[in-house]
């Protein structure tokens, strides 16, 4: 799993360098060159260097919008990051930081924050004062519970949780009204309770959990496209099922479903079904192949 959080690790990386014109802004990868620029510096990648603690001099470059300190040594975030006022993406992926101080909340226009494969325990309440946040990755960390300060960040779009040791999901998460991209695959949650969705989620992953019923209000998700349910406890599949009529792709694989609803035949848009790995009989499967023709249907 840890594998897996370092590939997506790579992609958020690769996607923030897509972000930048290399030729209008050039990324800097030590301090030694970035000071001896001439013109404002606004990107620089100290990532790999071995740092345990950032440069003091980064402070100068109080126009930089990119930082990428990923895959050092740091065990904790420098107060002089947090007088980099106009930063918008912070890449700190693969350190060893425990927490989050509260000087976090001075980055006012951060948009994209990655802090995957640390030690967080918890995130700090102030990150809900980064109202510009847009995209937050956590995976591979020590959280146990959904941190409360992202419902109140209504311009976040995605978050990915994944393998962590969430175990309680936050009632308030609708309160999150952009989101598109949730993960909170690889977690230890058993019962979603009767949270809410945000009524714009289209992707949803909750893959290798130990949940044994999906809430009655997921079925409300009627933006929904994606869903990976997968290695889980699920017995049933309500008829209710229906309602997610922009649904491409469901992965059901690795639960212990003997059936499904017919219903089901009323999701027009439905590409992809994965079944693999539930106990159903021959029978049933010839049943869903007639059900759902246009679907790619994975037994």
């Amino acid at each position: 799993m840890k594998k897996l959080s370092l590939l997506v690790t790579l992609f958020v990386l690769n996607y923030s360098y897509a972000q930048i014109d290399p030729v209008k802004y050039p990324t800097y990868t030590n301090i030694e060159d970035a000071l001896k620029s001439d013109q404002p510096v606004y990107s620089i990648s100290f990532r790999g260097k071995g740092l345990f603690n950032l440069p003091s001099d980064i402070r100068k470059f109080s126009s930089m919008f990119f930082l990428n300190i990923m895959g050092n040594n740091l065990e904790k975030m420098d107060p002089e990051l947090f007088t980099l006022k106009n930063l918008e993406i912070l890449n700190v992926n693969e350190n060893s930081i425990k927490f989050i101080p509260d000087e976090v909340g001075e980055l006012t226009q951060l948009k994209t924050l990655s802090m995957n494969l640390n030690s967080l325990t918890s995130v700090n309440p102030n990150i809900a004062r980064l109202q510009q946040l847009k995209v937050i990755h956590l995976d591979a960390n020590n959280l146990n519970v959904f941190p409360e300060a992202l419902t109140q960040i209504p311009a976040l779009e995605e978050i990915n949780l994944q393998d962590n040791q969430i175990s309680f999901v936050s009632e308030r998460l609708n309160h999150i009204k952009n989101l598109k991209y949730l993960n909170l695959a690889a977690n230890q949650i058993n019962d979603l309770g009767n949270i809410e969705f945000p009524k714009n989620l289209k992707y949803l992953e909750l893959q290798q959990n130990a949940i044994s019923k999906l809430p009655e209000s997921l079925f409300e998700s009627k933006n929904l496209e994606f869903l990976n349910v997968s290695q889980n406890n699920i017995h049933e599949i309500p008829a209710k099922i229906k309602g997610l009529k922009n649904l491409v792709s469901i992965n059901l694989a690795n639960n212990n479903l003997k059936e499904l609803p017919e219903d089901i035949s009323r999701l027009k848009n439905l590409k992809t079904l994965i079944l693999t790995g539930n106990p159903m009989d021959k029978t049933t499967i010839e049943k869903y192949k007639k059900l759902l023709p246009d679907t790619q249907i994975y037994f």
